[in-house]
């Protein structure tokens, strides 16, 4: 990591150990994965349960639908980006969770399983092999879940590295404001 690793001006990569962090602090549920140029975020792989492709794939749409219907639905995650993917490297479909968020690994997954419990919405996650049917109570199950299934990326890069989401809507926000502003003055 280089002296610059907060200026946003600067684009960033940060090449990462295998492990996933450079030194090993322990958090709640086990070690603090970096805040990266990309911020924080996570990779999750794990095989769907048999016959559970279309409900995957369903669950995409209703959260389309959510967004649509409520645009800060999913706010308390702090999110950036999700991605998700559904792919078969020759022993099943497996599903990929990619997000990139503002808070720690442990936060976020927290703060999902409360977001859950108070929408009455279910998690995707209940389509895929091993994830435990107590998750709505066992927040802890639910996360060693996602640390089980999480694959550490080796390298992550920002074009704008450091900046949070909220960071950006404000810049965005007073583009739009200078925007107007310049409008009124022609």
């Amino acid at each position: 990591m280089g002296e610059n690793t907060q200026d946003w001006t600067k684009p960033a990569a940060m090449a990462i150990p295998k492990e996933g962090y450079f030194e090993e602090v322990r958090g709640r549920y086990g070690p603090v994965f970096p805040r990266t140029p990309a911020c924080y975020g996570f990779s999750i792989i794990a095989k769907v349960k048999e016959g559970r492709e279309e409900v995957v794939r369903a669950y995409g749409k209703t959260i389309e639908e959510t967004i649509k219907a409520s645009p800060e639905a999913l706010a308390p995650l702090r999110l950036h980006y999700l991605r998700w993917n559904l792919f078969d490297v020759g022993s099943g479909l497996h599903f990929q969770y990619m997000g990139i968020f503002d808070t720690d690994f442990d936060k976020y997954t927290e703060d999902a399983v409360a977001l859950f419990s108070a929408t009455g919405v279910t998690t995707v996650f209940t389509n895929l092999e091993g994830f435990p049917e107590d998750w709505e109570t066992n927040t802890e199950a639910f996360i060693n879940f996602v640390r089980d299934h999480q694959q550490p990326s080796f390298l992550e890069y920002g074009e704008y590295p450091y900046v949070t989401a909220d960071e950006i809507k404000k810049a965005l926000r007073l583009k739009a404001a200078f925007s107007t502003m310049l409008d009124q003055m022609q």
